[in-house]
């Protein structure tokens, strides 16, 4: 699309209903802030950089959109034609289109649909509509004797008549840019809001004898505002849905999709089978021909080709690479890099450890600040004790060593290639290679006491 159609988006609203202290625009929904996905629409619509009218916490939406956008700053928030008159001395092109930070799910190819009809029409403003069977606050599309666009009246000034109107106002506009720049500087404060509408603008037009039209919209979901927490959940189920259906097209199976949440950020390749109720977040990346199952939460963590995640694993910045298997209930913490045919078994956490090839922890252990070399074993209890109170320590398990079940490993400590622990001990000193190291009470039996102390009973 040329540059000569500028965006301005409206975000410099609190959005009290939100009731929260983050400004509305970047509340999350399906992992990113809603200003992104406006944004990001405005770069597919037009090449120029689009214009973003901050207010309420500028500093945070500026730092957060960074060079994406250039800035008008609305000091005051006195309506939505005030928010665009903040714009006006960076309207240049011929056509500007405006559209609002809080309605993060509208599609590029509406929006060129909008366009196409402006132009053909040749119209000074054309706005989308919709039809809602519970219109509530949205303004509504008052339509001539010739069904051409009248002009919109917001609903607190609407009356009886007027508020029965289910054909309302979607939100955004496209203008062209002279008439809007000369037509902003007239707007008033005259209604029930004492507020500048952007609205009044179609009034003011069809007295000038311009051209207003409209686009119908198929499915008013896509210019759902966010004015509290139940319509963030509506948007965030919606980005959801959206996200899975495309996985689906793409060869990824869900056992039961609308159980899944899932970030707008997630990748998975085709022949995945993702079970219900699981959450995937961030940048997690999933390859080819893997199984997920119930319960398992990733947050940040590639997944590479042919893993099995069994039921209730929770990952968070960790790498698991071809053919490990993890679960069930295991927790791999920020730090955690699992090399090909890793096992990481039930009730296993590891942290800041790194594990080679066909490495395994089968059961009940907790690695950390560790170096886990290939092919070793570490039976069931083993725990690294990397924590003096003071710093963290590193243990070092070298490729083949075996580790036997419930031993201590007191960090810093090497236990060499090849070498054996046998279970139960506690090493305090590093294992040279090769050899074996025990640390054991000797056991002592004293016979016939067991039976002595039932006689005393």
């Amino acid at each position: 699309m040329s540059d000569e159609l500028q965006i301005i988006i409206m975000a410099a609203g609190l959005g009290t209903r939100m009731k929260s202290r983050t400004v509305k625009v970047l509340h999350r929904a399906a992992g990113r802030p809603l200003i992104d996905y406006v944004v990001d629409l405005a770069h597919e619509i037009s090449d120029a950089a689009p214009v973003v009218v901050v207010g309420h916490q500028r500093e945070a939406v500026q730092q957060h959109v960074g060079d994406r956008a250039r800035y008008a700053v609305q000091e005051q928030q006195l309506g939505t034609g005030h928010a665009v008159q903040q714009a006006i001395d960076q309207i240049k092109a011929k056509e500007v289109l405006i559209l609002s930070g809080d309605v993060p799910l509208t599609r590029a190819e509406t929006l060129l649909r909008l366009i196409e009809e402006h132009r053909r029409s040749r119209n000074a403003l054309t706005l989308l509509t919709m039809n809602l069977g519970d219109p509530g606050l949205y303004g509504r599309i008052v339509r001539d004797a010739k069904g051409a666009v009248e002009r919109i009246v917001e609903a607190k000034d609407a009356n009886e008549q007027q508020r029965a109107i289910r054909e309302v106002n979607a939100g955004i506009y496209i203008f062209d840019g002279g008439h809007l720049v000369s037509n902003l500087k007239k707007l008033s404060t005259n209604n029930a809001q004492g507020e500048y509408y952007l609205t009044d603008l179609i009034g003011m037009l069809r007295e000038d004898g311009k051209r207003v039209g409209a686009l119908l919209i198929e499915n008013p979901v896509e210019v759902l505002g966010v004015n509290s927490r139940s319509e963030l959940a509506t948007v965030e189920g919606e980005i959801q849905r959206r996200v899975v259906e495309r996985l689906m097209s793409e060869g990824v199976t869900f056992r039961n999709p609308s159980t899944v949440v899932i970030d707008s950020t997630v990748s998975i390749g085709p022949d995945t089978v993702v079970y219900p109720f699981v959450t995937l977040e961030g940048t997690t990346r999933i390859g080819t021909g893997c199984v997920i199952e119930p319960g398992v939460h990733l947050q940040n963590v590639a997944v590479g080709n042919d893993v099995h995640l069994k039921t209730g694993t929770v990952a968070e910045d960790a790498v698991i690479e071809d053919e490990a298997t993890v679960g069930p209930y295991a927790h791999l913490r920020p730090g955690t890099e699992l090399a090909r045919h890793v096992k990481i078994g039930n009730f296993v956490e590891t942290k800041k450890a790194t594990f080679g090839e066909g490495a395994k922890a089968s059961h009940l252990s907790y690695i950390g600040d560790a170096e886990v070399g290939a092919d070793v074993n570490i039976g069931a209890g083993t725990i690294t004790c990397n924590y003096d109170g003071v710093s963290k320590h590193k243990t070092v398990l070298e490729d083949g060593a075996f580790i036997g079940s419930d031993t201590q490993l007191v960090a810093p400590v090497r236990v060499g290639r090849g070498a054996y622990v046998g279970a139960g001990s506690t090493i305090t000193k590093d294992v040279p290679p090769d050899s074996l190291a025990l640390s054991r009470v000797p056991q002592k039996v004293v016979e016939g006491w067991a039976k002595q102390r039932r006689k005393k009973k």
